[in-house]
């Protein structure tokens, strides 16, 4: 029986190409987008879930009270890691981890004749006992315990030294300054990890070499903990919440707790509502299972309703099998045998397009994805993705055509009833409502993130160069500031201590005179060069930038407009402030400028001079060609910091990199709502095709009777041009629903007009008329003497 019911589902198949093949390609193209997007969404979920003690790794956070707000973050004080280790009996390990560059920036080595940059980071020497990163050489209790330890990966490894074997012992010099041991070799940090660093120092060196961490009073680097197996995290949580006060005093207008967050769970949860983390990438994963879903449901929406249609050619098949005793279950297992085999068909096809399609994928997506042919569970899961494709797809069509009545069907009397009609239409509704409804979000998400892109932040992002501040630079900024001044196309130069866009320091001991002593008010600060306003080309509301004509600008502050709004200032101008110990008087204010993401609303900002400060970016405005200028710096920097390779980035790519998940959804959305529009409109076109098939009497009547052709398509497009008006009246109101969720995520946005609508409803109409119309006008200029002469 199942031999015959393959036969005649392969004939039907062979019998029927032009449906059979929108089918499958509905299908196939469904299936691919579902599958490229559930790869990426099993990569996202499978992030940081590999570490052997993932169920006892924890990271600090700190939540923050002051100025009636309630801020949390991950950075936390230098000495935490070690105190909560040695306080708290139920953790049994902690580290504190520090990037040891600055962002988007590298360090330099040096070590068997080669130089090179590498990214890495301070830890304790916990650090490889707590996270499932396996050692090739060296032990994990002491490959971080002195200051001039180093441990590095196997490509670092080899990189350096030719073989990850030989590498234990040697010594390398960094940033031009520090001798260091290779103590460890560890795997390269996988894919599917959060974390990844090309070498890691000791948590000693980073004490000896940042004094400020001694203030508790001071956070920038995070904090991870694991935790003894018997012990519960709330207790523990409990325990920790007002652990700084051990070694500070408290001060009720700025009250600090800290708090505990599943390790596994932060690369996915990473943003906070009211101090607890809650959403992050886990919005996107969300976002595109249920694009997944909805596309794939559409393409089984394509064969329901192409099956539909397709069933007044069937059902004298239907009522001949019922006539010689063919049982009902067994004309639904045949039509969903049928379904399953074309959506077996669709899904090898879906796989040769999806391989062709990965690495474009994983282009867009930063991602290393790959098809998992050897992993059985895979093919598991695709056969069952099969049949409930296939089932569900072939589900509606199988039960109408096994309920049709033999003695209707055979007189010739059989038509849709209205219940019938009635749900084909409405498929076609939620299929377009779905579909119109991703088109609206695409224009939505593409219209933000072209704001972010042409907003006016406040200073020229354009011609603007980072340089790292490393190797001799670092003693000799002011001659290589000289030198590089005088190049063409260097209009100014300037430093900083961190860049425009990672101003991320804070400071809460800010004072001024008239300060209520109940008054907590965090400040990003920065420390700067001088001709920072000039280099940046920021805009002052009063006063004047640093210049080396004031001696005593060494004392002096410049601050932004929130700022000054904040300490009441209405004249800031030559009031005095104090920076902790360091009293001084404001001489500028700096109209606002944004230097953290968009997500965030602008912060109070206060900036100090420090020409000697020994790390940070050198910034560089140029004018012109800007390969010339590079040509100039790249030239400069060899003969005056000859052992460090030179690298530079410009502003626009370090700003591009704050909105690189935006930027990434931003494409994906546009590429699923075409595909979405256009899978639509191949069901639409077979649903077009017979029902043209099904009214070719009528139409004849109509040209017979003088109904021309415009006439005849416009009849005929009608009734699916109401469908999709119907279907964008009910999409509106959702896309304007989730489409202003997502955009809460940012203090900084755009409106959602009307006429995002008015363009998702005209292009929807128009791919809809252009269609449709190829049908009725094929329709109608056929010969009405072949469609009547039977009559």
């Amino acid at each position: 029986m199942l031999k015959n019911y393959f036969k005649v589902a392969w004939r039907n198949l062979l019998r029927n190409k032009s449906f059979s093949a929108i089918n499958i390609a509905g299908l196939a193209l469904g299936m691919v987008c579902s599958l490229l997007i559930v790869l990426w969404v099993q990569d996202e979920r499978a992030t940081d879930q590999f570490h052997a003690n993932g169920q006892q790794l924890f990271q600090v956070y700190e939540r923050n009270f002051f100025d009636g707000k309630l801020q949390a973050g991950y950075s936390t004080q230098g000495l935490l890691a070690q105190e909560l280790k040695r306080v708290i009996p139920e953790i049994v390990a902690a580290t504190g981890v520090e990037e040891a560059a600055p962002d988007g920036t590298l360090n330099n080595f040096e070590a068997a004749g080669k130089i090179n940059k590498m990214k890495g980071a301070y830890a304790a020497p916990d650090f490889f006992s707590m996270f499932s990163f396996p050692l090739l050489s060296g032990t994990a209790a002491t490959s971080l315990n002195n200051i001039e330890s180093i441990a590095i990966s196997r490509s670092m490894a080899q990189q350096f030294f030719g073989d990850a074997n030989k590498a234990i012992g040697q010594t390398m010099l960094f940033e031009n300054k520090d001798q260091l041991k290779v103590t460890a070799v560890f795997e390269d940090m996988p894919a599917n990890a959060s974390m990844h660093y090309d070498f890691l120092r000791s948590w000693s060196a980073f004490i000896q070499e940042n004094k400020w961490v001694n203030n508790w009073g001071n956070t920038d680097p995070v904090t991870y903990v694991q935790l003894h197996k018997s012990a519960k995290p709330t207790q523990v949580q409990a325990l920790i919440k007002d652990f700084i006060y051990r070694y500070q005093k408290k001060d009720n207008s700025y009250i600090t707790e800290l708090a505990l967050q599943p390790y596994p769970e932060k690369y996915l949860h990473a943003n906070f509502t009211n101090g607890v983390p809650d959403g992050g990438r886990i919005e996107y994963v969300r976002l595109f299972t249920l694009i997944a879903a909805f596309i794939l449901l559409i393409a089984c929406i394509n064969f329901m309703n192409l099956a539909t249609a397709r069933s007044a050619s069937r059902a004298k098949e239907v009522g001949l099998r019922k006539v010689i005793g063919a049982l009902r279950r067994s004309l639904v297992a045949q039509f969903i045998g049928e379904a399953v085999l074309l959506t077996a068909m669709a899904t090898a096809v879906a796989l040769l397009i999806a391989a062709l399609l990965l690495p474009y994928f994983n282009q867009l997506t930063g991602k290393q994805l790959s098809i998992p042919v050897t992993q059985p569970m895979f093919w598991l899961a695709l056969l069952l993705l099969l049949v409930l494709t296939g089932t569900v797809a072939g589900s509606y069509p199988a039960f109408f055509l096994s309920s049709l009545q033999p003695v209707k069907v055979l007189k010739g009397s059989f038509r849709f009833s209205r219940a019938a009609s009635f749900f084909s239409k409405g498929l076609v509704v939620f299929q377009f409502t779905l579909s119109i409804l991703l088109m609206v979000g695409m224009i939505v998400i593409y219209r933000q993130m072209n704001y972010i892109q042409s907003k006016n932040i406040g200073y020229k992002r354009e011609n603007l160069v980072y340089i790292p501040i490393e190797g001799e630079l670092i003693k000799n900024y002011g001659p290589f500031k000289q030198s590089i001044s005088k190049l063409p196309g260097i209009v100014s130069v300037s430093k900083m201590r961190n860049s425009p866009t990672v101003i991320g320091h804070h400071n809460g001991s800010i004072s001024w005179p008239g300060k209520s002593p109940n008054l907590a008010i965090s400040f990003a600060d920065a420390v700067v060069g001088y001709d920072f306003i000039q280099t940046l080309q920021l805009q002052l509301k009063e006063g004047r930038d640093f210049s080396p004509a004031f001696g005593t600008d060494s004392a002096s502050f410049l601050i932004n407009e929130t700022a000054a709004a904040k300490m009441g200032f209405t004249q800031a101008v030559g009031q005095n402030i104090s920076w902790g110990n360091h009293p001084g008087k404001i001489i500028g204010v700096i109209k606002d400028f944004h230097f953290t993401s968009m997500h965030d609303p602008i912060e109070p900002l206060v900036v100090r001079l420090d020409e000697k400060w020994g790390w940070g970016t050198i910034l560089v405005r140029t004018t012109g060609d800007p390969r010339v200028a590079i040509a100039g710096l790249a030239a400069t920097s060899k003969a005056m910091n000859p052992k460090i390779p030179f690298t530079y980035q410009f502003s626009d790519q370090e700003f591009a990199r704050l909105y690189k998940s935006e930027a990434m959804v931003s494409k994906l959305s546009g590429w699923f709502a075409f595909l979405a529009i256009f899978i639509s409109c191949m069901g639409l076109f077979g649903l077009a095709t017979f029902t043209a098939a099904q009214r070719t009497k009528e139409i004849g009547v109509r040209k017979v009777l003088g109904a021309t052709v415009p006439d005849i398509v416009r009849m005929f497009s009608g009734d699916f041009v109401r469908l999709v008006v119907i279907a964008l009246l009910l999409a509106c109101p959702a896309a304007w629903y989730l489409m202003n969720n997502w955009l809460d995520h940012y203090a900084y946005k755009i409106n959602i007009s009307w006429w995002v609508f008015g363009i998702a409803g005209a292009a929807t109409l128009c791919i809809t008329l252009l269609t449709v119309s190829y049908q009725g006008i094929k329709a109608a200029n056929s010969n009405p003497v072949k469609s009547l002469r039977n009559e």
